[in-house]
């Protein structure tokens, strides 16, 4: 970052002990700079990708989706014309119900860190986050209102579960089955909620007086013997979401 910054002649990244943000300059290169990303991805996609030919049903958490899959997606159905995708989104736990039930052939699930057994392949790891919008004043000193998804939600056993063991009394500000409809509500100040800080849309700040939250697996669930154009996806989501996550920079 410092070098194109160097590069640029201008500061791109705003730091302090609590958050990263975009500078105003930064801001105006995002968009240019995905977009010339994107075009790359999809240039070389284009050119290396075998011909393969099939169906591919893929599920994922809306937030996942939001963050990750547009370019993804985009990027790999442009490389590979003749595979028909049909993606869909839920919560984990009830993509996981449909994954077993044959409804789905790879599927990203939000999971406890080295869960056993269910044959996941990591994506890679993080420790969620209490966030909330940019307005918030609130210092949470008495009940600690939640903007959440309903149940079953992994974010909401975790977020629920991390205040009750620290003595912390919760309640619910707001339940949406939608990933927008909480992102608009906290934005709005009306309470917190909890993420991957990498998912964390800009402008938004992390809250350090709230109980730890355990660390989440983002993991690929896929059938057990996948066709070629299945396979072709997982080796294309692992890497493209390995490198836009930044795990590869964390170490």
């Amino acid at each position: 970052m410092r070098k194109l910054e160097g590069l640029l002649g201008c500061r791109l990244l705003f730091r302090d002990t609590r958050n990263d943000a975009l500078t105003a300059q930064g801001e105006r290169l995002l968009g240019p700079a995905r977009a010339m990303v994107v075009q790359a991805d999809t240039l070389l996609a284009r050119f290396s990708a075998k011909a393969l030919t099939g169906e591919v049903r893929f599920g994922s958490p809306e937030d996942f989706a939001s963050a990750y899959l547009p370019e993804v997606l985009g990027t790999f159905a442009a490389a590979h014309r003749s595979i028909e995708l049909h993606v869909s989104c839920q919560l984990t736990l009830p993509l996981i119900a449909e994954f077993e039930a044959g409804h789905h052939d790879l599927i990203v699930i939000n999971q406890y860190t080295n869960t056993p057994g269910n044959g996941a392949k990591m994506l890679w790891r993080e420790r969620l986050v209490w966030v909330a919008g940019p307005g918030w004043v609130n210092d949470l000193t008495c009940t600690v209102p939640l903007v959440l998804s309903a149940a079953p939600c992994v974010y909401r056993n975790r977020a629920v579960s991390a205040l009750c063991a620290a003595g912390r009394p919760c309640s619910s500000a707001f339940t949406s089955p939608s990933f927008a409809g909480v992102v608009a509500t906290f934005r709005a100040g009306l309470g917190v909620t909890v993420m991957p800080q990498a998912m964390m849309p800009p402008g938004f700040v992390t809250l350090d007086n709230l109980p730890n939250l355990a660390e989440t697996e983002l993991a690929l669930l896929t059938t057990p013997r996948p066709g070629a154009a299945v396979s072709a996806l997982v080796e294309f989501v692992t890497t493209r979401v390995y490198r836009k996550s930044g795990q590869a920079l964390k170490g």
